[in-house]
């Protein structure tokens, strides 16, 4: 009882420090007024802060000190500028007016079409600020700026505090060495790698990313396994294996539940008061504007976000609410209605998780859903960052939930949500076999058949309606060159493949991923049946079986298959057993004779 005091103790004692945050903030890049500026141009601002090109001259322009001159020659003095100009022979510099008092060179190859380096410099002190090289002059998300990504969510106080509020509740001390407690540490291992992005270390947060994911791969096949195994001793009866028992919280479920209450409230405020919408949730915003206007979504989004257009169209469709009720102003502003979608998609991701996790194994594992998705600070990194990655999370989560049911209408609703998952981020297109096989009748090929036809119908009829905004003003061409095409070639260092340029590996280890997805579909079967739990492990496998093979692996993905890895870890745990009402004990009968009781 002392302990569960303590521990009650220290959970109140934390979530008031998470409520009420003061502290220091991780440091990316060096805090200059610059960097911060390009924090923000990097995610929320338009072209009217872009460089502005100088003439070479030895007079400096009005207003300013330095001039373009001097500025290439302090640029050019430097060692790592020096170094980089000798692998490009022939390589010139420009020399360019930033706001407020900056200026910035930039060295190109001898045909223009690089840029190898970038230096920015003071023009009041002539102070050089910064320098980049590399993939780090084209990915200014690579350089670190303070608060580029979820502000101050990133701020030690809070993240901190949050690591320590998802561990806490599940800490068994009677065992020390249970393998959840490595499996709750291997998710937050994660901000190792970002820590190390935050200070624009990309050569060391890239490949810290891998150890976690493969683990967790790993850790969800080997459920499977003995999934299979348990499900071969018991008809298919006891889930994942046998059951290890009950689940057992340090912290009372209605203690849980009222964390989860408390942190819903600091997370919706800390979006509207702090967080900064990035380039995908502007891009949800434009996307929906072009929609409701009846215009392309494809091929012509705007100049300060180019490349928007790159995702599905359930990813922009699924904005129109929230841009019809607040508006947009047509620039990268404060995007409001970023923010509100934002804030409904991580709402409705707890209700689903904790409608989910009840229909499983009753309000406990519901509760503790939830709370790890509120606790949890990845999926508080993205709402900060306002993207769309919550919806892919929803999406899946919904189709896991409608498989719980087996009706008719909840396979093809089923099938429906597993379109919306892929029209929105076409990953999750490679759940779609697994979602289709899961739960098909044991016996009776017509009925096997019926049952994929209903999934199939289901699937089919939303993808044509949700691909009518698109297809009424653009051709499967043009779709296909801005989505797909694009990305399969754009370059990036954010991965393994990108960043040491192992293209072949890259392509084996996607074959490998396709491979394990149609393996879990329709060679193991081991989600084909009732086995929700099963369900939840194999989704999470394939989801991060495709990170691991995608060029462009960003720390947004996580919310992809944390949800479905905790359902996997906490589902096999049973809800405990109702207390047994205590019965009074029948009287004594009685030894004497019947005639003696009536006189």
């Amino acid at each position: 009882m002392r302990r569960r005091a303590f521990v009650a103790v220290l959970f109140s004692v934390t979530l008031l420090a998470c409520l009420c945050p003061s502290g220091y903030a991780l440091q990316g890049a060096p805090a200059t007024a610059l960097g911060a500026r390009a924090a923000k141009t990097t995610t929320t601002s338009t072209n009217s802060e872009a460089p502005i090109p100088v003439p070479d001259s030895n007079v400096p322009p009005a207003g300013r000190r330095l001039s373009a001159d001097r500025v290439i020659a302090i640029a050019s003095a430097l060692a790592k500028m020096r170094a980089v100009r000798r692998k490009y022979p022939g390589s010139y510099a420009g020399a360019y007016l930033k706001v407020p008092f900056h200026w910035q060179v930039s060295f190109f190859s001898r045909n223009g079409k690089t840029e190898i380096g970038q230096v920015t410099i003071a023009d009041l002190t002539g102070r050089v600020l910064e320098q980049w090289t590399g993939f780090q002059v084209a990915w200014t998300m690579a350089r670190g700026y303070p608060g580029a990504f979820g502000r101050h969510v990133n701020a030690l106080y809070i993240w901190l505090a949050l690591c320590v509020l998802f561990l806490v509740p599940f800490v068994n001390f009677r065992r020390p060495f249970a393998l959840l407690h490595l499996d709750l540490l291997v998710l937050l291992s994660f901000s190792i790698s970002l820590a190390f992005f935050n200070h624009a270390r990309i050569y060391a947060s890239v490949p810290l990313a891998y150890p976690p994911l493969l683990y967790l791969l790993a850790r969800m096949l080997a459920l499977l396994r003995r999934g299979r195994a348990g499900r071969a001793r018991a008809n298919g009866r006891a889930g994942i294996g046998s059951s290890p028992g009950p689940l057992r919280l340090l912290v009372p479920a209605p203690w849980l539940a009222v964390g989860v209450v408390f942190l819903l409230g600091f997370r919706i405020a800390l979006n509207v008061t702090d967080s900064n919408v990035i380039d995908v949730g502007y891009a949800g915003v434009i996307g929906a504007q072009r929609i409701a206007d009846g215009r392309a979504l494809y091929g012509s989004f705007p100049a300060d976000n180019e490349h928007g257009d790159t995702y599905g169209p359930a990813s922009y469709e699924a904005y129109i609410p929230f841009q019809q009720v607040f508006g947009w102003s047509g620039t990268w502003d404060d995007l409001p209605a970023a923010h509100a979608a934002a804030i409904f998609f991580d709402l409705l991701a707890v209700a689903l998780l904790f409608w989910l996790g009840r229909r499983l194994r009753g309000p406990t594992l519901g509760i503790a859903l939830a709370y790890g998705w509120v606790s949890f600070p990845f999926t508080l990194f993205a709402l900060e960052s306002n993207s769309n990655d919550t919806l892919v999370a929803l999406l899946v989560l919904a189709a896991l939930l409608t498989a719980t049911y087996t009706s008719n209408a909840a396979r093809a609703g089923r099938g429906a949500l597993a379109a919306l998952a892929g029209l929105t981020k076409f990953a999750p297109l490679a759940l779609a076999p697994l979602l289709a096989t899961h739960g098909l009748p044991d016996v009776g090929r017509m009925r096997r058949a019926r049952a994929l036809a209903v999934f199939g119908a289901g699937f089919a009829a939303t993808v044509a309606i949700v691909s009518i905004p698109a297809l009424s003003h653009d051709s499967l061409h043009e779709i296909y060159e801005r989505t797909l095409v694009y990305q399969s070639n754009r370059g990036s260092p954010f991965s393994v493949w990108g960043l040491y340029g192992l293209h072949a590996e890259e392509i084996a280890v996607e074959a490998l991923a396709v491979a394990l997805a149609l393996a879990l579909a329709f060679v193991g079967g081991w989600a084909r049946n009732d086995d929700i739990v099963g369900l939840a492990a194999a989704c999470a496998a394939v989801v991060i079986a495709e990170q691991l093979g995608i060029e462009h692996w960003f720390y947004l993905y996580i919310p992809w298959f944390f949800p479905l890895v905790m359902i996997a870890l906490l589902g096999r745990f049973s809800e405990p057993p109702a207390p047994v009402p205590a019965v009074a004990s029948a009287p004594a009968r009685s030894s004497r004779p019947a005639a003696a009781l009536s006189s």
